[in-house]
């Protein structure tokens, strides 16, 4: 059986009416529970990278499989299917809904994924106590995530809110996209550390992307654009 979670092999990427290619990247693999650190400057294609892992974008040439699919023989619809049921992204800007609650916000992947659904428990009860319990794992205390509005919430908690809903339903893989750039030094290393231990209890492969290459002392595998990708900046 392939471990691979991520298996990509020579893979370019340019945008549509551009001369110019921004990807060419011969091979990445990530492995089965494996977290990864991946560095690299703004404007280096690092999010562009995630997006043709998640499918958002789709390249003419190479394979990309994730968890063995060849992601791009999926239409659009089962690409975004295959997203939601498999992939926890946790973004920069942490794209969290202000008209719904705290608890609503983590929960929503449920409404779109059977699959993850069923994992974070059989009735809608069991549901809402698991998203409790990430709240609470992740720093957020049951009372405060019932009163408060997502968009009363400090920066940091807003984080610990994306990470809750990224990780309900135990997803394969977790892709977290510069999720720390916002945080001073003790709200990033308590994160991070919670981070962990919960993809940890989950069973999910990690790929952690940021510009700040002091992040990477925390992993023990760790890349960079610059050796992933052939195209120099």
């Amino acid at each position: 059986m392939d471990e691979a979670i991520i298996d990509l092999k020579n893979v370019c990427f340019s945008w549509k009416n551009s001369d110019n290619t921004l990807l060419d990247i011969p091979e990445f693999r990530l492995k089965q529970h494996e977290h990864i650190f991946l560095q690299g400057p703004s404007g280096c294609g690092k999010s562009t990278l995630l997006s043709l892992i998640g499918g958002i974008l789709i390249s003419e040439s190479g394979s990309l499989k994730v968890l063995g699919q060849e992601i791009w023989d999926l239409s659009r619809s089962g690409r975004d299917a295959f997203r939601v049921d498999h992939i926890g992204f946790i973004f920069q800007l942490f794209n969290l809904l202000p008209y719904l609650s705290i608890e609503e916000n983590v929960m929503l992947p449920l409404k779109f994924s059977k699959i993850r659904a069923n994992r974070a428990g059989k009735t809608k009860l069991d549901r809402l106590n698991e998203a409790q319990r990430l709240l609470k794992a992740l720093g957020l205390e049951e009372q405060q995530a019932e009163k408060s509005p997502v968009i009363e919430l400090s920066v940091g908690q807003q984080q610990r809110v994306a990470a809750a809903r990224a990780l309900i339903g135990s997803p394969e893989l977790i892709i977290a996209d510069e999720p720390t750039s916002a945080l001073d030094t003790d709200l990033r290393h308590s994160f991070l550390e919670l981070l962990f231990e919960e993809s940890k209890k989950s069973g999910s492969t990690l790929l952690f992307v940021s510009h700040d290459s002091t992040l990477s002392d925390y992993f023990n595998i760790k890349t960079s654009m610059e050796e992933l990708n052939n195209i120099k900046y």
